[in-house]
């Protein structure tokens, strides 16, 4: 009887003790949170972020039409590299940028860009597309390239940005005379 008495308070104690320790703290649960896409950059900006859209982004600025693609949009613009611009005849960007010749700069640039925003899948789809220039240029598909006005490759296409789209082509776009 004695063991079992012993036994029984020693249940007890340990009972009591177990009761008396601190009792683990639980391990929050830490609820996933969605991370914010970047926000993007307007047309501008983007281009100019890019570093291939200096000559674009100097003639931009000269033709005074960067407010006007920073605005709301939306915009789908036909961006020609510095290498677009660079196969033009040597001396027409420097003749282009003089203020005699500012209204003709600004309407090749203004060639370049389509009211709203003309996604790749939308593009191909188009015989043609109306610039803000009031002039057309014609798209076509052929072995799976797309091409401006016949000869002007589109080689990367749907850059977004927060007031459009950017297509980028090989070569600059001259409207018709």
């Amino acid at each position: 009887m004695k063991t079992l008495n012993l036994l029984s308070i020693t249940l007890v104690a340990i009972i009591a003790l177990a009761a008396c320790a601190p009792q683990p703290t639980p391990i929050p649960t830490i609820e996933p949170t969605a991370i914010p896409a970047p926000e993007l950059s307007d047309i501008v900006d983007t281009a100019v972020a890019d570093g291939r859209f200096t000559t674009l982004a100097a003639a931009l600025g000269a033709a005074d039409l960067v407010d006007t693609l920073k605005g709301e949009g939306p915009f789908t613009v036909f961006a020609p590299t510095d290498d677009a611009f660079a196969k033009l005849p040597e001396g027409t960007i420097a003749t282009l940028l003089l203020p005699e010749n500012l209204e003709q700069l600004k309407s090749i640039l203004l060639y370049h860009v389509v009211s709203g925003k003309v996604m790749a899948e939308d593009v191909v789809t188009l015989p043609s597309a109306d610039t803000v220039l009031g002039e057309a240029v014609t798209i076509k598909v052929e072995d799976g390239k797309v091409y401006l006005n016949d000869t002007i490759e589109v080689i990367i296409t749907d850059v977004e940005a927060s007031n459009g789209v950017i297509h980028v082509i090989d070569a600059v776009l001259l409207p018709p005379q």
